[in-house]
């Protein structure tokens, strides 16, 4: 059985990930900073921080790669189409000479790209929560589709 201390500090591990929404990088130092610090007196906050830190450190990785498909995309649909003209009509923003048809497949997988990373952020956030719902409950959690960078 946990402390509660033991169980608070997991939890807080969790939670402060969700700062990197005011801080930069604040998911990846906070953790690390309460990790390191209980790593070595507590069990359960070990294994708590290594989880938090193994996810952010996937979502990392996955954004990256979601970012290597979409940014070139864009930028070849948008240069393969420099004389488009962007026309402001009333209250409309009006783009001419813009081919869609002709990149269709690749602003497929370009929308499709950021569609995913819009949706690996929305379950982040849950997931998090739910991490330091089950720490703060004294249960051990994994979170999915997490690869062990630090074991």
């Amino acid at each position: 059985m946990e402390k509660t201390s033991e169980k608070n500090t997991a939890a807080f591990t969790h939670l402060s990930t969700l700062s990197q929404y005011i801080i930069p990088f604040g998911n990846y130092i906070f953790p690390l900073i309460i990790w390191t610090n209980y790593k070595d007196k507590s069990e359960f906050a070990d294994h708590h921080g290594k989880q938090a830190l193994n996810f952010q450190l996937s979502l990392l990785l996955y954004t990256l790669i979601l970012a290597l498909i979409a940014i070139p995309i864009f930028i070849t649909v948008i240069l393969q189409n420099i004389p488009m003209e962007a026309v402001f009509n009333d209250h409309d923003f009006v783009i001419r000479n813009f081919d869609f048809q002709a990149h269709i497949g690749m602003l497929s997988v370009g929308i499709t790209a950021v569609v995913l990373f819009g949706l690996l952020k929305f379950v982040e956030f849950f997931l998090v929560i739910y991490a330091s719902i089950k720490a703060s409950n004294g249960e051990l959690y994994k979170y999915p589709i997490t690869i062990p960078f630090i074991k």
